[in-house]
Formats: structure tokens, C-alpha cells, sequence
């Protein structure tokens, strides 16, 4: 496997964040990242796939680029996310734009270490768990640690930001 060294993992070391990394194989004809790694590490890890989030970038109005931190097997509301950053309207980002601002590529945008620190939105439910499991950078690596943890180093508001809540 390859290393498990990315820019998001790096935060957490030089802030002295206790988390764990989970690496897996991915599978380049998976149809969803995420679903992938609630399919591997669910049961590997014993965690409900409620407890693994993805990180959505969105296009606010403004023009500017934020970020969506919700569970994996929920559906973001544009809606209730632009409210949440501070209203207008959102869509989903273009590939390129997400991938050009973070750093990361798709299916691999973590929240953390972000090439340019964007506006951050983590759904409310992730303060239900003790942890939550989130992208490490990389497709096939992923971060467990404390919600909290995860609020305080992206600076983001928590908000109810799915579909259906």
C-alpha cells in the first residue's frame, strides 16, 4: 500500500489530534467512494455507516467554494447548507474547481488539509458519535477521530444539512 502520509493526516500530527488512519484497497470501478468504504470499513471497524462522513464542495452565489461534511449514506441539502454559510443559493462544485482548491482529487477530499481552507458545514449528527471516520486525503485512506476534533481544525459551523431533516 502506498503511504499514508497526505496533507490532512499532517495537520492532525503537528496538532497533537489523537485519530487513527484506516487504509483499505480501492477499487477504481467502485461507483461510490463512499459507499466503498462503508462497505469495507463498516464491518471491519464495527461502525454504522451513519459514523462515516464525506466531504461534499459546493458553489455558493457568491462565487465562492465551501465544503459539506455529512454521512455518507445521507443526501446534502443545497438548500439548508447555503443557509447554514451564510444564505443564497449553493450547487455542487465542478470537479476541476473542488479538486484545484483542495488539493485532493475526487473521491479523496478530506475536510482537513485543504491547499486553500475553505468555508465548512458538518452536519449535526456527527455530534451523536464519540468518532467519526472522514477522508484522509487519499482514495482508500480514511481518518477516525472525535467530532469536535473534526469541528475545531476545519473551523466549521454544524448545522442539519441533509435531506429529509
Amino acid at each position: 500500500m502506498a503511504s499514508t502520509s497526505t496533507p490532512a493526516t499532517t495537520l492532525l500530527k503537528r496538532e497533537k489530534v489523537d485519530h487513527r488512519v484506516h487504509e483499505y484497497s480501492h477499487d477504481p470501478k467502485s461507483g461510490s467512494y463512499g459507499s466503498e468504504a462503508v462497505d469495507v470499513l463498516g464491518e471491519r471497524l464495527g461502525v454504522a455507516a451513519a459514523q462515516l462522513f464525506k466531504t461534499l464542495v459546493i458553489s455558493l452565489s457568491d462565487g465562492s467554494l465551501a465544503v459539506a461534511v455529512i454521512p455518507v449514506p445521507d443526501t446534502l441539502s443545497l438548500k439548508a447548507a447555503a443557509g447554514a454559510l451564510g444564505g443564497g443559493k449553493a450547487a455542487m462544485a465542478e470537479r476541476a474547481a473542488a479538486e484545484r482548491a483542495t488539493g485532493y482529487v475526487l473521491g479523496g477530499i478530506s475536510p482537513l488539509g485543504q491547499r486553500r481552507r475553505l468555508h465548512t458545514v458538518v452536519d449535526a449528527s456527527a455530534q451523536q458519535w464519540d468518532r467519526v471516520l472522514c477522508s484522509a486525503g487519499r482514495r482508500g485512506l480514511e481518518i477516525e477521530l472525535s467530532p469536535a476534533d473534526l469541528i475545531r481544525l476545519t473551523d466549521a459551523v454544524v448545522a442539519s444539512v441533509v435531506s429529509g431533516r
